[in-house]
């Protein structure tokens, strides 16, 4: 018989999962798994529990948020040998599950990890943080962590929208270089995010028109500090309408790329806190984890326009 560990976020998107807990477990035991239950109970248990005991088992299914999904992607990244993993979105945007086409529903997404074949992922990291399809700084991003999870729950993803525009009256800017390749850049920027996914903040196609999650490439975004309001309406319409060829904005893919700045720079990972640098290196570590899932078929997985 299978064996599986199965962690869980009970607190996750209003404990969504605690109505469907029962019929997830008898998906997994009906397809002769011999399952072992985690519920998480602080930050930190997800990873913690992941690289401890995720070797034992055979398939490591966790179901959370983002951030409960990046804890659980991290652990096992310490591991020599990670077994595959499953997903069961229960947060509040669940980006990594739109990209990868898992099902919202939480029994659905059940079956699908029992039906679905392993995806070799790329796995990202920010200095000795792994991030499973984002990291970012500037405007907007910290409104994930800064904004209550009782706020999210009641509002989802207007709960996002609503705390960055309340936080462009106090727009700060960095000023950094950027090394990737053969390329450096030099500007001040008020927003940037390195990204292998096609929905960033429940927002798809944000990233571009073409997405490769296992290319070895990240989709990189910078934007450019405005001089004044109508500059920045511009760069809103053009996230909005997705040009990301506008003049104020810098768009490319990199495999890896350094950024420095005088001062520190917050980051969020997977929307959660993740540090504060003055100097970033950022590397995709190609296919390094494996994920269910029955959607994706080809090995190079192209995101279309929306």
């Amino acid at each position: 018989m299978k064996k599986m560990l199965f962690i869980y976020n009970p607190q996750a998107g209003k404990g969504k999962i605690k109505s469907s807990l029962s019929d997830i477990i008898e998906t997994f035991v009906q397809a002769d798994y011999e399952v072992t239950i985690y519920s998480t109970k602080e930050r930190d248990d997800a990873r913690r529990i992941a690289f401890e005991k995720g070797q034992e088992y055979d398939l490591v299914v966790c179901s959370g948020g983002d951030g409960t999904l990046n804890e659980v992607t991290s652990g096992l990244m310490k591991c020599p040998h990670a077994p595959v993993i499953g997903y069961l979105p229960a947060g509040t945007t669940n980006d990594f599950a739109s990209s990868m086409g898992i099902p919202k529903n939480m029994v659905k997404a059940a079956e699908a990890v029992v039906k679905g074949e392993p995806f070799a992922y790329d796995i990202g990291s920010l200095n000795e943080r792994y991030f499973t399809y984002v990291a970012g700084f500037g405007v907007f991003t910290n409104v994930s962590y800064e904004t209550p999870q009782t706020t999210k729950n009641l509002f989802g993803r207007a709960a996002y929208i609503l705390g960055g525009i309340m936080s462009l009256a106090t727009v700060k800017s960095y000023r950094v270089r950027v090394e990737y390749d053969d390329t450096v850049i030099e500007d001040e920027l008020i927003y940037g995010m390195v990204t292998n996914a096609n929905s960033v903040g429940g927002f798809k196609g944000i990233t571009g028109k073409d997405v490769g999650l296992d290319d070895g490439e990240f989709e990189v975004t910078l934007i450019k500090r405005p001089k004044n309001i109508v500059e920045l309406q511009h760069i809103v319409n053009a996230l909005l309408v997705r040009d990301l060829g506008d003049k104020f904005i810098y768009s490319f893919h990199a495999s890896n790329l350094d950024i420095t700045c005088e001062e520190e720079v917050s980051w969020t990972i997977d929307g959660e806190f993740g540090g504060a640098y003055t100097h970033m290196h950022l590397q995709n570590h190609q296919q390094a984890l494996s994920y269910l899932t029955t959607t994706i078929t080809d090995k190079q997985v192209i995101i279309e326009e929306q």
